[in-house]
């Protein structure tokens, strides 16, 4: 793939990412802020200090702007770094078209970024936890997305170098076997994190899950379909293209 393509693509995919992103961010605004918005009420409801100051940036400018600048660069980025690793992928794990492998990239980016980690660090509501222990927190959960797309990778390569022997089905059962093992091992070695109050309403944290969960299925489901539209139409040329070029070039008789 030369380099005009893949700048085009890297283009494409930030497009479809800031695309996706607006879609994550209508699911993030009328699903998550309501039960940040409960989750908040309740800390200040049974905070023993009451006599917080003002707040550095208001909540209504957090739930509005800072939630949209948040979701849509993070939409861009990861629409950029999905689309490259779409270039390295694309004819290299199988006799998959442009969309087909959108759609793979896109369901293995939400399976390593996200639902992996969050497997083992649930999302809580930004009220939620012990503030000393944030940078603690934060550390383990990209560790956690490190260890999760370097075992994704891992996979792969084992289950084409498996392949030969074993057969593309046997070889994928296998690798996606030792891909479990290890997130299993990787679940049991590294600490757990569970600073919820004991009075918590687990109700609320629920519901504060799924619309996390459910942002970033949209976010990354949006992203496959745009994107393998998008290069499809970049790398499939049209037939009928290619017939009035034929056509053109044939001579006059």
């Amino acid at each position: 793939m030369n380099s005009i393509s893949v700048r085009a693509l890297l283009v494409r995919g930030m497009l479809a990412g800031l695309a996706a992103g607006v879609l994550a961010l209508i699911v993030a605004y009328l699903l998550g802020e309501p039960h940040v918005d409960a989750a908040i009420s309740f800390e200040e409801a049974h905070s023993h200090d009451h006599g917080g100051g003002e707040e550095p940036v208001s909540r209504t400018l957090q739930s509005t702007a800072g939630l949209a600048t948040g979701v849509l660069v993070y939409g861009v980025a990861l629409g950029g770094i999905a689309s490259l690793a779409f270039c390295t992928a694309l004819g290299r794990i199988g006799r998959f078209g442009p969309r087909a492998t959108a759609a793979l990239i896109s369901l293995g980016a939400l399976i390593a970024v996200y639902l992996v980690p969050f497997l083992k660090y649930p999302a809580n509501p930004p009220s939620v936890g012990d503030p000393d222990t944030i940078g603690k927190r934060t550390a383990l959960y990209f560790l956690m997305i490190a260890l999760s797309v370097l075992l994704s990778v891992g996979t792969v390569i084992l289950g084409k170098r498996l392949a030969p022997r074993l057969g593309n089905w046997n070889a994928t059962v296998v690798a996606g076997a030792a891909f479990v093992v290890a997130v299993g091992l990787a679940y049991a070695f590294l600490p757990g994190v569970n600073e919820l109050p004991d009075d918590f309403p687990a109700g609320l944290l629920w519901k504060f899950r799924l619309s996390a969960l459910a942002m970033q299925l949209l976010l990354w489901t949006g992203f496959g379909l745009l994107f393998g539209h998008f290069a499809e139409r970049l790398l499939t040329p049209r037939a009928g293209a290619q017939e009035e070029k034929a056509r053109a070039a044939a001579p006059a008789g």
